[in-house]
């Protein structure tokens, strides 16, 4: 929780980048399209390019940024959510977290 209040108090609130990323969903894949994008996001926090305390986009417009349904977009926070990659703070938004140690 540091990390957030940290984020907070330094304005690094909001992941810069994150403008049309469409390209990345394949729909004739066989990959569940909000398998594709938490793939995705999770290789730009592997990569450094979202780091700890980054707020994601809302729903929405993470919606329109990936060119996929409101509800996939919701379905990617649950699976960064269920991987450990995401934590989502009520009123405040969905903010990328230290990820697991892999072992």
């Amino acid at each position: 929780m540091r990390l957030l209040a940290d984020a907070w108090r330094h304005g690094r609130l909001y992941v810069d980048g994150m403008d049309d990323q469409a390209s990345v969903v394949d729909p004739d894949s066989p990959v569940y399209v909000y398998v594709q994008v938490a793939d995705d996001i999770q290789a730009r926090i592997k990569a450094g390019q979202l780091r700890p305390g980054a707020r994601l986009p809302g729903e929405r417009e993470l919606a329109d940024q990936y060119r996929i349904a409101y509800g996939t977009a919701r379905r990617v926070i649950q699976e960064l959510r269920d991987r450990g990659l995401a934590m989502t703070v009520a009123s405040k938004g969905t903010f990328i977290v230290e990820p697991p140690v892999e072992g």
